[in-house]
Parts: structure tokens; sequence; C-alpha cells
């Protein structure tokens, strides 16, 4: 997904200011400061100005005023260096707080660059611009929030979450993946490929998710009818751990000596590994493959409550796209993904309500892979049994 660069701190006031405060008349020092959000909000118009609460930042982003304005730092540069003066209808420049904010109510609301131009009164083409400086700046500098643990420290408090869960101990995250739903031109000579399973237009993306819900990898661009399977297989990721650079931390040892390295969970559409974990299939199962398909269904759920959260929140990726540049869409999910990392990592209070959903691919069937690894299917049998206590504790 590119490299990953750090945050520039920015410069501290310069201690002459708060010298000179001293020095301003006591009702000047007073007067509330300029707020932007104020005078933006009054100049709301069409279907949005009639909304209930309109008014209130929240009810508009769905996110604080403090992860916004996080936002408006991570892209200040960016923004403020390679954007044109945009203006509004009336010829006013648009400040970093307006583009910020055009982008983020077109990328959560999902609305038309139509219903957006008429809500913050700009024309279309200025909203469709402004987004993509904002996508093109957010994926430069906010993708240090969408990255693999670098330390050992932090993979082991994943596993301990993971491990309260259900159990499942040196668990290090959990894969599913969604379809984001898009109309292509008639036109278009390769639609076939892009047709799902189910018959949609869609491009995958496939997630490998923690016990906080945060994305800790990504890969998206793949038409809709490329199995789970091939995505992981085609994956940075996939070439990482079979190279050994990932999964590769602490083990764990069963008293009959089995070893238990560092895995991943998913459900059927995904190949059993000696690092992916996946449930048993077919009739007949024993009590103990029941309990463990139970255990794991939980454990995994955790991915399948992120995408969801992810499409809830970030709507341009929930309904069915409209003639969508393929090689724009998927740094559009990508920026989805960084910003739905970003409001967990500033554990912004706004999420509270949000529903506690699973459900990001209505109508979906779960995908099938017959492919077992031998050495998978004897780790998986004998953590099974010491999941349903026939083994001694780890």
């Amino acid at each position: 997904m590119g490299s990953i660069r750090g945050i520039k701190k920015r410069k501290k006031a310069d201690n002459k200011y708060c010298q000179d405060a001293t020095k301003i008349p006591l009702h000047s020092q007073l007067k509330p400061p300029f707020d932007w959000w104020h005078h933006f909000s009054r100049r709301i118009s069409g279907p949005l100005s009639q909304c209930k609460d309109v008014e209130k930042f929240e009810s508009v982003f769905k996110i604080s005023r403090k992860t916004f304005n996080y936002i408006c730092s991570l892209v200040e540069e960016d923004i403020l260096a390679r954007s044109p003066n945009f203006v509004d209808l009336k010829g006013k420049r648009l400040s970093l707080n307006d583009q910020v904010a055009v982008a983020l109510r077109r990328l959560s609301s999902g609305e038309s660059l139509s219903t957006i131009g008429d809500s913050f009164r700009m024309n279309q083409s200025t909203v469709s611009q402004v987004t993509w400086r904002f996508v093109e700046a957010m994926e430069e500098k906010g993708l240090r929030h969408l990255s693999w643990p670098s330390t050992e420290t932090t993979m082991e408090v994943i596993k301990s979450k993971f491990e309260n869960i259900q159990g499942l101990s040196n668990c290090c995250g959990a894969i599913d993946s969604t379809h984001i739903l898009m109309t292509l031109p008639a036109t278009d000579s390769l639609n076939n490929v892009w047709l799902d399973h189910e018959k949609n237009c869609s491009m995958v993306l496939q997630a490998i998710v923690d016990p906080d819900l945060r994305f800790r990898d990504i890969v998206t661009g793949w038409p809709g009818s490329v199995s789970d399977d091939h995505v992981l297989r085609s994956s940075a990721f996939f070439k990482l751990v079979e190279e050994g650079k990932r999964l590769n931390g602490g083990k764990k040892i069963h008293p009959d000596g089995t070893v238990l390295r560092d895995y991943v969970v998913g459900d059927t559409g995904f190949p059993l590994l000696p690092w992916l974990l996946t449930p048993y299939e077919g009739e007949g199962l024993s009590n103990v493959q029941v309990e463990f398909n139970k255990r794991l269904a939980a454990t995994q759920m955790v991915a399948k409550r992120a995408l969801a959260r992810l499409k809830w929140m970030w709507k341009i990726i929930e309904g069915v796209m409209w003639k969508p540049d393929k090689h724009k869409l998927p740094r559009i999910i990508l920026v989805c993904c960084i910003l739905h990392n970003v409001v967990i990592d500033m554990e912004d209070q706004v999420q509270i309500d949000m529903p506690l959903c699973h459900q990001h691919d209505s109508g979906y069937q779960d995908q099938t892979c017959e492919f077992a690894d031998t050495t998978a299917y004897t780790l998986r049998e004998k953590l099974s049994l010491y999941l349903s206590s026939e083994l001694p504790p780890l």
C-alpha cells in the first residue's frame, strides 16, 4: 500500500503571543474566537438544511470536532500546497476546513455531487475536485493509521484481547471480505469480469482486523468475480507470511509438543493454512468440532463488524456507485479504511451510538474454499481438543 510516512509536528506558537495577550484590552480578550462551524453551518442549503439537528456538527459529519480538527491537521500541508483556489458559487474562497468538510460529507453521506453542491453552494466539479484532492492527501499522510503492528508488545495486547473473546490463544487477526457494488458503462467490454457470484457488478475489499475493529491490512481493487482465496494468495500479506516476515512472533506449545504459531481466523471462503484457521465443514460434526466452530465464528465476528461499520460510516462505498473510475475507486476505499481507523484511534465518542451490526454483504452467501493444508488440519484438530478441555491448558 505504499510507504508509511509520519505526521510532521506542527510548530508551537511563539511565546511572544502569550506575552502580548496581556496588553490587549480585557473586552477584546473576552470576545469569543472565530468559530468556523458557526459560519459554515449557516451556508448550508438544499435538503440538508431541512434535516433535524443540522446545526450540530456531529449530525452532519458523524465525527467529533476533535477528530475533524485532527484530520485537517493531517492533510493541511498537502491540500494548501496542491489545491487551486477553489471557490463557492458566490466566489468565496474555500478554506482548508471548508474543503475537508465537503470531502468528508461526500464520503460519509454517499450523496451525489449535485446534492453536495446544492448543500454547500458550489458546483459539482468543485465538489469532485475537492474530494479527490482530499483523498490524495489523506492517502499520503494518513497511511500510518493503517499498518501491521510494528512491535511484539502491541501484538501481545492484540493476542490477549482475541483470547478474551473465546479463548483462541495466539490469534493475531480476523480476516473477511466484502463487495463494493458498482454500475459500469454498458460499453465496457470487460464488464463480465466484475460480475460476482451474486451477479452484481462489484469490487472486492479484503481486510484483516484487530479486536478493536481496526483495519491492520487491506487488499482491494480486484473484480467481484475473483474468489477470497485468490485475492488472499495474490496479496503482499500472503507473500510476507510465506517468507516468514509476518505472523512470525512468539509460539505457544501444547503439553503434547504441538506448536501453535501466530495465526489469523477466517470463514469458509478462505483456505485452511498453518497460519489461517477456518471452520470445520460438512455434516455429522463432533461436539468438539461444533464447539470450535462457535468459538472461531465469535472471534472472526470482529472482522464482519468492522466491515459493517466501515460501510455504515462511509456510505460512498455502501450503496451502488454510479460508473466509478475503477482506477480511483481502490484509493477511495483505502482512504475510507484509514478514516475508519482514525476515528478509532481518536477514541471518538460520537461512535458510541453506532449499531453493532455484522451484516456487510446483504444478500451474499458465504463462499467455500476446499483447500486444506494437512499440517493445518492436524493443528486445528489439536486446538479444538484443547478448547474443549480435553487437553491440559497451555
